[in-house]
């Protein structure tokens, strides 16, 4: 399903899409390239015919670091993921230690909480590797 975009305001926009549990992504209506992070045109052509489209949540490992704090916070992993939709975002990777990461392994998105705000976040698909 798509949504065309009706204001100037896509970052609030796709903040209430992960509030509602919906993971959506921006395209250009004319050429089909998906765009990320939120915006009102189309980086390089400036086109300006995005609408929203539902993610696949599908992607792959591009790069991580693992973020050290002093305890008792927790340590965390912020990884750039490439979606399957061509785009590439950061994100927290969640359920997994870093030495059982691979460059290249595939990671499903779920929608899921960091400090209290609606986020996307991405696990490992069980049983796969790079």
């Amino acid at each position: 399903m798509t949504i065309p975009i009706k204001s100037v305001h896509p970052e609030a926009e796709y903040a209430a899409f992960l509030a509602e549990g919906r993971f959506m992504v921006q395209r250009s209506a004319s050429t089909g390239e998906a765009v990320f992070f939120p915006r009102v045109a189309q980086p390089v052509t400036g086109r300006d015919d995005l609408e929203w489209v539902e993610a696949s949540g599908a992607g792959s490992l591009y790069s991580f670091t693992v973020v050290r704090n002093k305890p008792p916070a927790a340590d965390y992993i912020i990884a750039l993921v490439d979606l399957n939709e061509g785009v590439r975002m950061m994100s927290r990777l969640i359920d997994c230690h870093p030495e059982t990461l691979s460059i290249g392994m595939p990671l499903q998105a779920r929608i899921g909480d960091v400090d209290g705000v609606p986020a996307v976040l991405f696990q490992p698909v069980e049983g796969a590797s790079a």
